[in-house]
């Protein structure tokens, strides 16, 4: 199968399975019962939120898995060999992948747990913090250790080439899938934000991807983007289903996933400019609040919120964020490809 078929088929099938999932999804998610509840910190008009269907995440996560076997099994039927064409290690690429989809997996299915707990029990704490950071280190340990057992301790940094990590890998390795995958989960808090969002984000993984002759990735990548798009339809403000953390960590997994699996696990501060924006507003207003005993930088965070109470709509929210994240990934796939040549 052409590289260039594969990846329009993936848009199309990821978009088509995750749009009509909504169809099944929403209304058995009503039917359960499993709306959102909104916390009282919040920004008081989120309130007409409460009872929003929650787990949402559920449509894109079933589409982008689905799709991906079903491309590249596919092509392998077809006689093509997509899923590691054009790379030198072939094994390496095959673990690269499937360690990272497995790892997605795993927090989606922390995040289902914790969203579990919430609706049943009617209140925003889903499990512990130690139950969750016990559950995500064991999971990032397991992914590492695939990586590192395979070979997989170096990374790309631009204008310097292929660094071998070597025992820093390990602490820089678990530093980036926690921070990423927290980030991704603060964005998730205005309609259609975190979807949009991660949707570029895919885009330029795509990009990068086929310009560095990664083309599973780049099949996997066109997936995650389909899927979350399809999800939009359903996500777009006024919002009939939100993705919950079953949703936003099998999301950060699957980012954290895609640029192991290229080798570049520092493109994601480009790639994701606003998960990174949105982190460091809500690090920064908890340190500035602690320093100067109660005064804050923004009036609120994460800074999405902060535009919200200057009077931004949700909607100019997506579109300004999304843009921006546009604009970080024009820079990060140009920095990561003429910085390596």
């Amino acid at each position: 199968m052409k590289l260039s078929i594969a990846i329009i088929f993936s848009l199309v099938l990821s978009f088509a399975i995750s749009a009509l999932l909504g169809f099944v999804l929403i209304p058995w998610l009503r039917k359960l019962k499993f709306g959102q509840t909104i916390l009282d910190i919040g920004p008081a008009w989120h309130k007409s939120k409460q009872g929003t269907p929650v787990m949402g995440g559920i449509m894109f996560i079933v589409s982008s898995i689905v799709t991906f076997f079903g491309v590249i099994l596919t092509d392998k039927l077809l006689g093509g060999n997509l899923l590691v064409a054009d790379s030198p290690v072939p094994d390496s690429m095959k673990i690269k992948i499937f360690a990272g989809i497995i790892m997605a997996i795993g927090f989606g299915l922390i995040g289902f747990a914790d969203d579990y707990i919430k609706v049943v029990k009617k209140r925003n704490l889903g499990l512990t913090i130690t139950q969750k950071s016990v559950a995500q280190i064991a999971l990032m340990l397991a992914y590492l250790g695939a990586l590192f057992m395979s070979g997989n301790t170096f990374m790309t940094i631009p204008f310097v080439g292929n660094v071998d990590l070597k025992w820093f890998f390990w602490i820089f390795g678990m530093a980036v899938i926690y921070l990423t995958v927290n980030a991704v989960n603060f964005t998730d808090g205005v309609d259609g934000l975190c979807a949009s969002v991660t949707t570029t984000a895919a885009v330029g993984f795509i990009v990068y991807a086929v310009l560095k002759g990664a083309f599973g990735v780049s099949v996997l990548a066109a997936c995650l983007a389909g899927s979350c798009a399809g999800y939009l339809i359903w996500n777009w403000h006024p919002s009939k289903v939100m993705m919950g953390d079953t949703g936003s960590m099998f999301l950060g997994g699957l980012v954290v996933a895609l640029a192991y699996a290229l080798d570049a696990p520092l493109i994601i501060l480009f790639l994701g400019i606003i998960y990174v924006i949105e982190m460091l507003s809500d690090v920064l207003q908890i340190g500035y609040f602690k320093a100067t005993h109660g005064k804050r930088i923004f009036k609120m965070a994460p800074i999405h919120h902060h535009f919200e109470m200057c009077g931004w709509k949700e909607v100019k929210i997506v579109i300004i964020f999304s843009i921006i994240n546009i604009i970080g990934c024009v820079i990060g796939v140009a920095l990561f490809y003429y910085g390596i040549r």
